[in-house]
């Protein structure tokens, strides 16, 4: 294998481990990483370099490990249900506020919407925050955020599907959201809304 060949796999390795490191979600950044370490570990070999090899051949086994935790792992769902003053949710949308609309340019977090306000829980920690309001026998979203360590959709499945039941018994026929952008209009889709005018999305309860 030529010199050019063999640097050209060393830069794509390193270029590679420095992306991961700013992934903000553990999932992304362990995939990404495998994906440096492997190559590393064949540049090793290339090169005859057999530590190197050798070290990131284990953090590919160590990533392996920890994505098969995180991917057998049975979280623990649950919501707490919160008023639209209370202190912690203030806090909150404070400190998260600069990701919110970058996410959510639009968003202003307005008191008296949030008919249907909290925060939702995986093994007692808190891992999102949902805001709706009531239109008829429609549930609006106005803010479905998740912190970047839990972006793993798991949170969308549970408030969409497994909260389902309850929205029902609340009188809710349908929820609907309006995208903010292409990421966003995916993350929907994926989790059976389907695009019923412009921009604006609906699921059937």
């Amino acid at each position: 294998m030529n010199d050019q060949l063999l640097q050209w796999i060393g830069y794509f390795a390193s270029a590679t481990i420095a992306l991961s490191m700013t992934m903000n979600s553990i999932v992304k950044f362990r995939w990404v990483n495998i994906v440096g370490a492997f190559s590393f570990a064949v540049y090793g070999f290339l090169i005859k370099a057999y530590p190197v090899m050798g070290l990131n051949s284990i953090i590919v086994l160590v990533d392996i490990y920890y994505l098969y935790r995180i991917y057998t792992k049975k979280n623990l769902f649950d919501t707490l249900e919160i008023r639209g003053d209370n202190k912690y949710l203030l806090k909150f949308l404070d400190f998260h506020q600069k990701e919110i609309h970058a996410f959510f340019p639009d968003f202003i977090y307005k008191q008296e919407l949030n008919t249907v306000s909290f925060f939702v829980l995986r093994n007692v920690t808190v891992a999102g925050l949902f805001l709706a309001h009531r239109d008829g026998d429609t549930l609006k979203v106005g803010l479905d955020y998740v912190i970047p360590e839990y972006r793993d959709y798991k949170n969308g499945k549970y408030v969409y599907s497994t909260l389902r039941g309850k929205f029902k018994e609340a009188g809710y026929k349908r929820i609907m959201a309006e995208k903010v952008s292409s990421s966003h209009a995916k993350y929907l889709e994926k989790l059976d809304f389907k695009e019923i005018d412009k921009g604006v999305f609906a699921k059937e309860l």
